[in-house]
């Protein structure tokens, strides 16, 4: 069962024994490994604890038919629940799951981590069907995961920033939560016993980090940014992305900025059709984004729409180059955006 964060949350408070699998799978190691010591914390508080946490590597147990349910199976010497971690798994475990995950008794909770799976895995496919499963993917946090990540641990630690060196340090931070968790850590450090922190503390400790994502493409093609639009596209896609998840990802931002002059042909000024948005626009996109309404009106944020869902089908299309349907839906995008920014300074 795919499970939102909702149910996540539901089950860290209240550990349901009926769970018998958690398949945490994706790009963002540092989300990945977040989710596993949340759910492993909810069973056990000390996942350091050998007699109720077992640690594993698939690469090191695949070979041995019976290591994974011998692991699954043994009974706890201290009583409780006790959790498996199983690293780095494929498709292969897939088949000695099934085998075992409904004949060994036990109230163990196994959890499978992985980079390599996708939608179409089988184990994915298995995790998805069962309820006794949950199936979490965590791929690049957006904008809005990197501001709340670096606030709450600010929070935690007693620390005070204001807006403008929050905005500095979330421009500077990646995509990855492992990584930006790292970096706040070493400006913690840096800090002291100082607990308010300004913008030539995040310059001289924090280097510019920030990855190209899916954010930046859409807010450099919504824009006119042609250049930069393309530059961060070839780069999502030498990092491994795939092209019809920048079509997405273009679609849903095409789609805000219709839902905000929607709101705004109601009456409402811009600021306040923008605190309508959910989730809202982050803090350092919001002037890029409020340009990007001075530009785009109804009826041209219409045809861009008919255009993404005509190049998502073609995406998908097993004969259709993918990554040059993008490809050139961007610089069609990003071209009418800067005729039409020129065009409204002219006027």
């Amino acid at each position: 069962m795919i499970y939102k964060q909702g149910q996540i949350d539901r089950f860290l408070k209240k550990p349901d024994v009926s769970l018998k699998c958690v398949v945490i799978y994706g790009s963002n190691d540092g989300l990945v490994a977040e989710y596993v010591n949340q759910f492993a914390k909810a069973i056990t508080p000390d996942i350091n604890d050998a007699f109720q946490v077992s640690q594993l590597l698939w690469e090191n147990i695949s070979s041995d038919e019976g290591a994974l349910a011998g692991e699954y199976g043994a009974q706890s010497l201290m009583g409780g629940r006790r959790v498996v971690i199983v690293r780095d798994v494929d498709n292969n475990i897939t088949k000695p799951l099934k085998a075992m995950i409904d004949v060994v008794k036990t109230d163990t909770l196994l959890i499978l981590t992985s980079s390599s799976l996708n939608k179409k895995s089988s184990l994915v496919a298995l995790a998805e069907e069962r309820d006794d499963f949950a199936l979490i993917a965590c791929y690049e946090d957006r904008d809005e995961a990197v501001f709340a990540t670096a606030k709450q641990m600010f929070i935690e630690n007693g620390f005070m920033i204001s807006n403008e060196p929050l905005q500095l340090l979330c421009s500077r931070l990646s995509n990855d939560r492992k990584s930006n968790i790292a970096e706040i850590e070493k400006l913690i450090t840096y800090m002291g016993t100082r607990k308010t922190i300004t913008n030539d503390d995040v310059l001289k400790v924090i280097s510019d980090n920030s990855a190209t994502s899916g954010d930046d493409i859409c807010y450099f093609t919504a824009s006119g940014q042609t250049d930069k639009a393309l530059q961060a596209y070839n780069k999502l896609l030498g990092e491994g992305g795939e092209p019809v998840a920048v079509v997405r990802a273009l679609l849903y931002h095409f789609l805000k900025l219709l839902s905000c002059v929607a709101t705004m042909e109601g009456g409402l000024g811009v600021d306040a059709a923008m605190a309508k948005l959910t989730p809202q626009v982050i803090f350092f996109r919001k002037n890029s984004f409020k340009a990007q309404l001075a530009i785009w009106n109804k009826a041209r944020l219409m045809s861009v729409l008919e255009l993404l869902y005509k190049a998502e089908r073609d995406c998908k299309t097993t004969h259709m180059p993918a990554e040059e349907i993008a490809s050139y839906l961007i610089m069609q995008l990003s071209s009418a955006a800067n005729k039409m920014r020129k065009s409204s300074y002219n006027g």
